[in-house]
């Protein structure tokens, strides 16, 4: 009987290994409403790619953008039961189901750009992103979304009279209804991919949302007074699947928690670039940017803050939030 060379059985080692591997590798579906070159999507790509290289190839990350696997809410509820890894969503559909994701999306809670990046980088924003795992979801980071503010279609908004009985799209989320009423103006929650139609028909007068979503989407060709209320900078939330975790050992977890902090700082490189190309474009475009009456927008929304904050530990995180210097 002939017994197999020592580099027949070191090759046929080698290629079990292999196919083991490979049997076990995972790529990680991810979603996005936004399109490819959209700063949240390349930065879970490059987060993708971080993975990658950290796991030797056995987990990458797959994005699908352009709402190819649903609006947010559905997305939300697809990562809720594992069927897919992970969602990239604006924090404010995340407010009835993670209680602690309310506080950020607060009105005029930020002072600055650099005071929001302090404050999530930090352990108020490790906090906050604890709060989803109780409902299903690990929150891996936090992404920028910039200033959102109202843009129209007929007429400025220049003082919160103005913006009495408009009809603004807000994201499906109470608060946000509430944070729009309290302007005097009629919230219409809808998905984003509804709201360039819902402006050109008329269905809604106006929508809020940062400079490259307004850019990105169009909205300038329909909507051409951007109005800088600035009244938010509810930031993005990437979050993964529970269920798809509590698959993985400690050590794919922490690798998969570095790869997401680390495409942080990616992402805000691409968004800082992003802000000033997307001004410029819709400047170009048209669109008219009007300086408002910031501080009548502020004092409408204490009601806002009564209703949604009752809970003293919310009210202790705003009250921290607004101390960090």
């Amino acid at each position: 009987m002939r017994h197999p060379t020592p580099f027949v059985t070191a090759s046929l080692l080698a290629s079990l290994i292999a196919w083991a591997a490979a049997a076990q590798a995972t790529e990680f579906r991810s979603s996005d409403i936004h399109p490819d070159d959209y700063p949240t999507v390349m930065a879970v790509r490059h987060m993708g790619e971080t993975l990658a290289k950290a796991t030797n190839g056995k987990h990458t990350v797959k994005v699908y953008a352009k709402s190819a696997l649903g609006a947010e809410k559905d997305t939300i509820e697809q990562t809720k039961l594992g069927a897919i890894a992970m969602t990239r969503v604006n924090v404010a559909p995340m407010n009835n189901i993670c209680p602690a994701t309310m506080v950020p999306t607060m009105p005029f809670l930020f002072r600055s750009t650099e005071h929001m990046r302090k404050v999530l980088d930090g352990a108020i924003g490790d906090e906050i992103l604890k709060d989803c795992e109780a409902q299903g979801f690990i929150g891996l980071a936090f992404y920028d979304s910039g200033s959102r503010s109202i843009y129209t279609v007929k007429k400025p908004v220049k003082t919160l009279a103005d913006a009495k009985g408009l009809k603004i799209r807000v994201q499906q989320s109470d608060l946000w209804v509430s944070l729009i009423e309290a302007m005097g103006a009629n919230a219409t929650p809808m998905p984003f991919g509804e709201v360039y139609t819902a402006l050109k028909t008329g269905l809604v007068d106006a929508a809020e949302n940062n400079y490259p979503s307004y850019e990105s989407s169009r909205h300038f060709e329909v909507a051409k007074f951007y109005n800088k209320t600035e009244h938010s900078m509810a930031p993005e939330i990437l979050l993964f699947s529970k269920k798809v975790w509590d698959t993985l050992s400690p050590d794919e977890q922490k690798a998969i928690r570095a790869a997401a902090r680390e495409s942080v700082s990616y992402m805000r490189k691409l968004w800082d670039e992003r802000e000033e190309k997307s001004l410029a474009t819709v400047k170009a475009g048209g669109a008219q940017i009007v300086d408002v009456d910031k501080a009548s927008f502020q004092a409408a929304m204490k009601p806002v803050y009564d209703k949604f904050l009752k809970d003293p530990h919310l009210q202790d995180l705003v009250k921290r939030i607004q101390a960090v210097q």
